[in-house]
């Protein structure tokens, strides 16, 4: 027993690292979005989509594979190395053979469909370990999703600044090694099955309660985490720029790095906290504190260094802490017959929220300014947090975290 234990853990660091490095692609071209836009005179739109085509990429690679069932043809280890390396490679493209928006968009598009094969992978290999426990395992994985995003800013800080292809060259290697690594998992004795896609399974998700209760937190929260992550750091180089703050980009990128990553310490503290306060509860309790900082980020904007960084840090704590407990709640929630559905449609249609949230912020910007550019980003926590706290006191709420909400 001891023995097995200690191999869960194991598995756990493997397809953390693993992922951690993998998911670096997805912000690369992000962090890099105002650098390329100059020198191919993109359209803030354009920039936007850098972001935006990772999105809906993901989006479509996980309904594919949902619908194929590709994760129960394929060994999971060699999916989500196979989808590593073909997400690096689609990002080294951009680096040594793109000069224009168009072709760019195309490729963040192919690397989103290819990180649609390492983030659910990555969840099905570790609930392959775990039973007990497996809220603070996801929120483990979770974390580790949000240092990877977190990474490309800390590469351009290091000495990316003015040097995209650089950044871009960096994250991809990163995330070769990260399919490496996954190649030395082994399946647990745990191995869920992977249920298809059922169009047909909608009707049923849609009219159970605590389902779209749950769905609707998560949709809440997913409007504001991936435009806050991806504008952020246009943010701080505006605040910092407004106060006369000494380096100002390499700062911003610095930061921008520690507001996201910093997420990865919240996603696995509200994992271990859900598990034993309840769901509903440490969900609730994230969405009012960071829906509050969309607001107090016009408050603090051009305020001194000593100000601004504790801010966004305190936000990026607590933006994703919540986020693994969505799923978990949807897979305590929904039927067994049709939760492999339920979890398919809440990321698909979570993902495809941020598209809409992305687009809107720099339009908020052009209209007020980067002071108060997220506030609308507000009402989707505030949202979140009614149906969380709704749910709370259904008694579908007995079916969350062994009885605790």
């Amino acid at each position: 027993m001891a023995a097995v234990a200690g191999t869960k853990w194991r598995a756990l660091v493997l397809v953390g690292v693993a992922e951690l490095f993998a998911m670096t692609l997805w912000f690369s071209g992000t962090a890099v979005g105002p650098e390329l836009a100059g020198m191919w005179d993109l359209t803030p739109a354009e920039t936007a989509w850098l972001t935006n085509a990772v999105q809906l990429g993901f989006v479509v690679g996980a309904l594919v594979s949902a619908s194929l069932t590709v994760a129960d043809v394929v060994r999971p280890r060699s999916l989500f190395a196979g989808c590593a390396f073909a997400g690096a490679a689609s990002t080294a493209l951009i680096a040594g053979a793109v000069d224009s928006g168009v072709p760019a968009i195309v490729l963040r598009f192919l690397t989103g469909v290819a990180l649609a094969g390492v983030y659910p992978t990555g969840m099905k290999m570790m609930a392959s370990w775990f039973v007990r426990g497996r809220g603070l395992a996801i929120g483990v994985l979770v974390g580790a999703l949000t240092v990877g995003s977190a990474s490309p800013h800390l590469l351009r800080a290091a000495g990316g600044i003015g040097q995209p292809r650089l950044v871009l060259y960096g994250t991809a290697a990163i995330a070769t090694v990260g399919g490496l690594l996954a190649l030395a998992y082994e399946d647990g004795p745990h191995q869920p099955e992977t249920a298809p896609f059922d169009p047909g399974a909608i009707r049923r998700i849609v009219s159970d309660r605590g389902v779209v209760l749950a769905n609707t937190g998560y949709f809440g929260h997913m409007w504001e985490l991936y435009a806050v992550w991806t504008w952020i750091p246009v943010y701080l180089l505006a605040s910092f720029e407004t106060s006369g703050t000494a380096n100002p980009e390499q700062r911003a990128a610095l930061l921008a790095f520690g507001t996201i990553a910093v997420g990865g310490i919240g996603a696995w503290l509200a994992g271990s906290a859900a598990d034993r306060v309840g769901r509903s509860l440490v969900t609730s309790a994230s969405m009012i504190v960071s829906g509050a900082a969309c607001l107090l980020a016009g408050v603090v904007y051009g305020s001194s260094l000593a100000v601004v960084a504790p801010f966004v840090l305190v936000w990026g704590f607590v933006i994703v802490a919540d986020s693994a407990q969505f799923s978990t709640a949807v897979s305590e929630l929904a039927d067994d017959s049709y939760v492999g559905s339920a979890l398919t449609l809440q990321t698909a249609v979570g993902f495809l929220i941020t598209i809409g949230s992305i687009q809107l912020v720099p339009i908020v910007q052009r209209a007020v300014g980067w002071q108060w550019a997220f506030a609308p980003l507000a009402i989707g926590p505030l949202i979140g947090t009614i149906a969380m706290l709704r749910l709370r006191t259904l008694p579908e709420s007995e079916k969350l975290a062994g009885g605790r909400g």
